[in-house]
């Protein structure tokens, strides 16, 4: 799978290439932020035309980590959709994808501030879920041994931004899943401050590589009282 394997809170865990999580000991694929009908809602609220393939690209890769993976949970970890429109205005045959993906498995919507309502597309939706000991939500809290996302977050390695899962002895955040979702660089303050000591990133791509995170020291603020 040329995945990368690591164990967070003594659980298991390996990072798909794809910016999927696997979980083998909870037989469970964890995907984040697939932004489903953002050029949907673009073409909306702007009237700018993106080429409409996104949806089929996610769930092309979607169903080649469930191929791989054969899990018997999925867990989307919010912003699934890019509105709630957006999940009413799919395609006959994307959702019926979505139907036949879902198909004999457990599978869990989670609520992100994109999609904060339910779906009519099968499945549960909640606001987080506990599996072990860990805990899988949308966006980050102060809690520890969880699983997120929301950030979209890239790392630069070799002069190159990929999505990239962060991660360290508390937290995960896991990289966007969708095929036209932008980013947040590893060292943006935001991020940085949710991860004590040090942090690692695992960039997607070919295959999923493992690098230490450097934190970039915080320059103190000066007010311009000039004026």
């Amino acid at each position: 799978m040329n995945g990368h394997s690591f164990t967070f809170c003594d659980t298991r865990c390996t990072a798909l290439p794809s910016g999927a999580l696997h979980l083998p000991d909870h037989d469970l694929l964890c995907v984040s932020d697939l932004h489903l009908g953002k050029s949907d809602r673009i073409a909306r609220r702007s009237g700018v035309m993106l080429p409409p393939y996104e949806v089929q690209a996610t769930l092309e890769k979607l169903e080649s980590d469930i191929d791989t993976t054969r899990p018997q949970m999925v867990i989307c970890l919010g912003d699934s959709f890019d509105d709630l429109d957006a999940a009413l205005s799919l395609s006959d045959d994307m959702a019926l994808w979505l139907s036949r993906l879902q198909a004999g498995r457990e599978w869990i919507w989670i609520e992100g501030n994109h999609d904060p309502g339910p779906v009519d597309l099968g499945g549960t939706h909640l606001a987080q879920i506990s599996i072990g000991a860990l805990t899988f939500r949308h966006i980050a809290s102060t809690q520890t041994a969880e699983v997120s996302g929301h950030y979209h977050p890239k790392h630069r390695l070799a002069g190159r931004s990929r999505p990239a899962f962060l991660y360290n002895a508390s937290r995960i955040i896991m990289p966007a899943y969708g095929a036209y979702t932008g980013g947040l660089s590893s060292d943006t303050p935001s991020l940085q401050q949710l991860f004590d000591g040090q942090p690692m990133a695992i960039l997607t791509g070919k295959k999923a590589i493992a690098v230490p995170v450097t934190k970039t020291p915080q320059r103190p603020h000066f007010r311009d009282m000039s004026y």
